[in-house]
């Protein structure tokens, strides 16, 4: 039975550091890349083994670039720094793109296809749709309001 090491750290990485992100990209020629806006969280083990980039827009984020390196998967790692993600920036949307085969990971972990996009992802998905087959979701947790 082989080891598979659970002890990963997620962490949200400062500008100056985003070129180790970019380098994990780079090693295994993912054409992944940070956008200057994005907030850019990395789980390590304890290299970076996974990335994930979070632009603003609207009220609440779009998530891009996920990446985790390929000996790394099947693991949990992506699914920890989503969960991570998610209780971060507990009041606000994430939206996503993602292709169908895609769509079961996300919304093992709550997000829902949606229709309603913000303007700038609407016509972004539009665009990216003429040349590839994708899917809008969207995660939304809304705390509960104090009686």
């Amino acid at each position: 039975m082989g080891q598979h090491s659970t002890k990963f750290s997620v962490h949200l990485l400062e500008k100056n550091q985003h070129t180790l992100l970019n380098k994990l990209y780079r090693n295994h020629n993912s054409p992944m890349r940070i956008t200057q806006q994005a907030e850019v969280w990395v789980v390590r083990n304890p290299a970076v083994i996974a990335g994930v980039c979070l632009s603003p827009v609207a009220d609440g984020f779009w998530l891009t670039s996920l990446f985790t390196a390929p000996e790394k998967r099947q693991q949990g790692v992506a699914r920890c720094l989503i969960q991570q993600l998610q209780s971060f920036y507990l009041d606000q949307p994430i939206w996503l793109f993602c292709h169908p085969q895609l769509e079961s990971f996300y919304r093992k972990l709550g997000f829902k296809q949606t229709q309603q996009l913000p303007e700038s992802l609407r016509s972004r998905l539009t665009r990216y749709q003429q040349h590839k087959t994708l899917i809008a979701m969207c995660h939304r947790k809304v705390s509960q309001p104090i009686e």
